[in-house]
């Protein structure tokens, strides 16, 4: 009786577990640099990925230098800094106190960046983010 216990206890910590695991998180782009001209989001990016579907990544920005956030269509557009088909998801004011949340909801690459000023083209301003299904 005590070790059929033991192994149930054991099989509801394991369970437990992997809750935890494929629970969603919420990720501060650039962490404590948060969203900002001049800093390699490619490189936080490979430090901090996996991404998972579920997960939301927060912009946080100030106001001033102005700074916003795109959905970019394809890597063309991504690496060209072409804004012409891009998706404005935040402007602005928009990544003030809380910042922007987005939820990536779909098995596709997402292709970030700032239109503001030369943002994109001189400051990194630009974010890939490809995710990984839960288990």
């Amino acid at each position: 009786m005590a070790s059929s216990a033991k192994q149930i206890i054991l099989l509801v910590a394991m369970a437990a577990s992997l809750l935890a695991v494929t629970q969603a998180a919420t990720v501060v782009v650039g962490g404590s640099e948060n969203w900002r001209y001049g800093y390699n989001y490619t490189e936080w990016a490979a430090n901090n990925a996996p991404f998972y579907f579920g997960d939301a990544l927060v912009f946080k920005y100030k106001k001033a230098p102005a700074h916003s956030v795109y959905l970019m269509p394809n890597l063309w557009s991504y690496l060209k800094c072409d804004f012409s088909k891009a998706k404005l998801l935040a402007n602005p004011s928009q990544g003030q106190g809380h910042g922007y949340a987005f939820v990536i909801n779909q098995w596709r690459v997402f292709y970030f960046a700032s239109a503001e000023g030369n943002d994109c083209k001189n400051g990194l301003m630009k974010l890939i983010v490809v995710p990984w299904p839960r288990y």
